[in-house]
C-alpha cells in the first residue's frame, strides 16, 4: 500500500487526519487497536474520504469506483443536515421494505414493511414521500437524499409510474401508493430531494446491506 499511495486518511488512530506519507500515517496507527486508515494517490481524494467517513470510503474502494480529484471536488461532501432513504427488494417483484435514517448518525427515523410483493422503485418512491411528510410534520429544513433517480423523478411528477399490477397480495402496498400520491398533490413542500452520489460517498446510509 505504501508504494502505490502518497496520502493517507486516518479515521481512527492516535491523531485522526490526512497524512502525506506512509511513515507519518504509520506513526498514528502503530499499536492503536481498531485503527481505520486508507491510502490514496491524490491529496484531494484523501481529504474528501476523511470528510466522508471510513464507511463511505471503504464502500467506494470495494466497488472500484474511484473518481478523479476534479470530480470529487465538484461533488464535495454530503450535507449531513439531512435524512437518507432507501429500499430493498428480494426479487422484482418480491418482498420489499424501506426506511429513512439520520445521515450523520445512521439512526433509523422510520421504517415500513416488509411487504410481500413490491419493487425497489416503489419502495424508493414511498421512502421519499414518507421522508417529505416526516420533515414537514417536524417543520424541519433538512435535505432528503435518495440514490434512485427513478424515484426522484416519480416524486417530481407526483406519480408512482410503476408497471406492477395490483393484486390481492399487494393491495395494502397500492393503498400506500395512493396515499403517497394524494399527499404530493395536496401538500406544498420546500424540502430539497437530492441524489446521493454513491461513486463519491459510498453506499447511502439508509442502505439495507443487501441487493
Amino acid at each position: 500500500m505504501a508504494e502505490k499511495n502518497k496520502f493517507y486518511a486516518v479515521w481512527k488512530g492516535k491523531t485522526p487526519g490526512v497524512y502525506s506519507s506512509w511513515e507519518a500515517c504509520k506513526k498514528q496507527i502503530e499499536g492503536f487497536k481498531g485503527a481505520q486508515y486508507m491510502g490514496f494517490p491524490e491529496k484531494s481524494q484523501a481529504q474528501h474520504a476523511f470528510r466522508s467517513g471510513y464507511r463511505a470510503a471503504l464502500a467506494g474502494k470495494k466497488k472500484g469506483k474511484s473518481l478523479s480529484a476534479e470530480q470529487l471536488a465538484r461533488l464535495g461532501a454530503p450535507n449531513y443536515h439531512s435524512i437518507s432513504v432507501d429500499a430493498a427488494s428480494s426479487g422484482n417483484p418480491g418482498v420489499m421494505e424501506y426506511q429513512g435514517v439520520d445521515t450523520r448518525t445512521g439512526k433509523r427515523l422510520f421504517h415500513q414493511g416488509p411487504f410481500p410483493e413490491g419493487t425497489n422503485n416503489i419502495g424508493e418512491f414511498l421512502a421519499i414521500v414518507h421522508g417529505l411528510a416526516y420533515l414537514k410534520k417536524q417543520d424541519s429544513n433538512r435535505v432528503i437524499y435518495s440514490d434512485s433517480r427513478t424515484a426522484i423523478s416519480w416524486v417530481r411528477k407526483k406519480k408512482c409510474n410503476t408497471k406492477l399490477e395490483e393484486t390481492a397480495k399487494n393491495e395494502p402496498l397500492f393503498e400506500l401508493i395512493d396515499r403517497a400520491e394524494t399527499w404530493l398533490q395536496t401538500h406544498a413542500y420546500t424540502t430539497p430531494v437530492v441524489k446521493w452520489e454513491t461513486k463519491a460517498w459510498g453506499e447511502i446510509p439508509a442502505d439495507f446491506g443487501r441487493k
